[in-house]
């Protein structure tokens, strides 16, 4: 099988090192494909990369009809808070981006089409004790980057159901493993800055707000749910949350980290205000049932991975 997969960060290079591995053909798509860092996260497993834009219809086509994918996997666009600098060309790279890939799916006749979407699309106003479903009903919020996710998946939904090609939306919770920092991910800076500080013995001082309590997914563990999610049978849309199931305090993630990297002194600056309250957890249930997929990697088995990737990296 083949699969483009559009962005060559940390997710889609998850996902290629599964599919290779299990001799599929990897395409990427991305406006600007990093060599060294495919090289790094492929272990130099051979792969095709187009350099392209979103934004550009016509080079998404192109790129479809001469390598005939028979799924996309869909994991580009921009993270956070440069969504919006400025919220005209976040949701021009995010939105019209989507668009383009799912058109570009339909007209060179690709079956299935996988979104890897955002546990942050959830509406959370509810019972924070009870684990979140993929039922849960959307939100999006004022936030540019949620409501660009909450949108995508409605458009997608749109597409699968009056094109009838397949559509699978995958939903993590704050993915984190080497690289995914270089995408702007807040969670992803936060982790890798503990990584940075226990490799390098500096102290380190995380403010209040990024010291919150989150659900990790540790991306090779997103890899393998979205390499199950791009083959398991489904008719018209099916969703997938990705997460451990468990919300973990700072502290906790934190000493994680220090069961891997025994140097790490990290402190928390004093918060402003009350701390925001912990959210639920994703309930994997269906992951588990229907793709027979669960983390592998405890927290502190992560962070000794993603420092030996680092270690790696700086020779």
């Amino acid at each position: 099988m083949t699969s483009l997969i559009t962005g060559a960060g940390l997710v889609g290079a998850a996902y290629a090192r599964e599919a290779i591995a299990e001799g599929d053909r990897a395409v990427f798509f991305d406006a600007r494909p990093d060599a060294d860092f495919l090289r790094a996260k492929l272990g130099g497993a051979p792969y095709d990369a187009v350099q392209g834009d979103l934004r550009d219809l016509p080079a998404l086509v192109d790129a479809m009809q001469r390598h005939t994918p028979e799924v996309v996997i869909h994991t580009a666009g921009l993270i956070g808070n440069s969504v919006q600098s400025p919220v005209y060309t976040g949701m021009q790279v995010n939105v019209q981006g989507t668009i383009n890939a799912l058109e570009a799916a339909r007209l060179t006749g690709v079956k299935r089409f996988v979104h890897i979407s955002t546990d942050g699309v959830y509406d959370r106003r509810g019972d924070a004790a009870s684990a979140i479903t993929e039922d849960c009903p959307r939100a999006g919020g004022g936030s540019p980057y949620l409501a660009s996710k909450v949108a995508n998946e409605h458009i997608a939904e749109a597409y699968a159901a009056y094109y009838g090609f397949e559509l699978v939306l995958v939903r993590p919770s704050n993915v984190f493993g080497y690289g995914h920092f270089r995408g702007g991910s807040r969670g992803g800076m936060t982790v890798h800055s503990l990584v940075e500080a226990g490799l390098s013995g500096e102290p380190l001082v995380v403010p209040a707000i990024r010291a919150r309590a989150f659900e990790h997914l540790y991306a090779k563990d997103l890899g393998r749910l979205v390499r199950r999610a791009a083959a398991v049978p489904v008719s018209g849309a099916a969703a997938f949350n990705g997460g451990n199931g468990y919300v973990t305090p700072f502290e906790e993630l934190a000493d994680a980290a220090r069961s891997a990297l025994p140097n790490l002194n990290v402190t928390i600056a004093p918060a402003e205000g009350p701390p925001p309250e912990p959210e639920a957890p994703l309930d994997i249930t269906r992951a588990k049932a229907l793709l027979g997929w669960a983390p592998e990697r405890s927290i502190a088995e992560a962070f000794a991975d993603y420092a030996e990737e680092m270690r790696a990296a700086q020779g």
